[in-house]
């Protein structure tokens, strides 16, 4: 199975257009958003200025981009292709298979989340505590896991053709309902109540706790972990699936 990771890192790494969108693309995204913003500015109902808020939800839409995007249009293409079955003929699980994607976005997701919070404290001189940026760090990166497993179960639920827009969609659809690209306090009050259901506005709520110096809601961590279940329970599930018509 290690083999079969770093088979996967170099993959990733070699992808520049992958890298682009994963590693580069959100912290351009926060400079575009927050850039021109006025860093003493807060987020209504959050207590947390423009550049602080947005740098969280940032470095979560580049590890949401990392681990759903890689995995999904990877494990759909490997499956189409026969690299899969010819997997199966070897004596990897079927559980390594899964962990070397994951494994393999996840590493390509912690550049990202690294290189948001590099750009808003050189350019929007965000501080924060040591324990706050090792804490975000982590959570955020643990937080991914949930996106991956649903990455691993639209890889194998699309074919070829039709996995791109079903991400994409999915891709899009969470990151703006969920608040990453701008504040869910600016949606109207139908669309908060929707939001706040999100795992994505969950995901970001992580960060923005602990940005706050505080703990995070008790139902944030139930949503994710609920969702994490969900896709990963629904990943295995289509693994067995496609095995089984292999």
């Amino acid at each position: 199975m290690n083999g079969l990771i770093k088979l996967e890192l170099t993959r990733a790494l070699r992808n520049r257009k992958f890298l682009f969108f994963s590693v580069v693309y959100p912290s351009a995204l926060f400079l575009l958003i927050a850039g021109n913003a006025d860093s003493t500015a807060e987020v209504d109902g959050t207590g947390l200025t423009v550049p602080t808020y947005m740098m969280v939800s940032m470095a979560s839409f580049g590890a949401l981009t990392a681990v759903l995007m890689g995995n999904s249009e990877r494990i759909a293409k490997e499956r189409e292709s026969g690299w899969v079955r010819q997997l199966r003929l070897t004596t990897l699980p079927g559980r390594g298979y899964v962990l070397a994607k994951t494994a393999s976005a996840a590493v390509v997701s912690l550049p990202s989340i690294v290189i948001v919070f590099v750009v808003a404290a050189a350019v929007k001189h965000v501080r924060l505590d040591a324990w706050q940026w090792l804490a975000l760090t982590g959570a955020i990166w643990a937080g991914s896991l949930v996106f991956a497993a649903l990455g691993v179960a639209i890889g194998y639920l699309a074919s070829g053709d039709a996995v791109r827009p079903i991400t994409m969609i999915t891709y899009f659809g969470l990151s703006m309902l969920g608040g990453l690209w701008m504040p869910a306090t600016t949606f109207p009050d139908w669309l908060q109540n929707i939001a706040k259901w999100l795992p994505t506005h969950a995901y970001a709520a992580l960060g923005q706790a602990i940005e706050q110096s505080r703990a995070p809601h008790a139902r944030d961590i139930a949503i994710l972990a609920v969702f994490f279940v969900l896709f990963a329970g629904g990943a295995a599930w289509l693994y067995r699936k496609d095995t089984l018509k292999a």
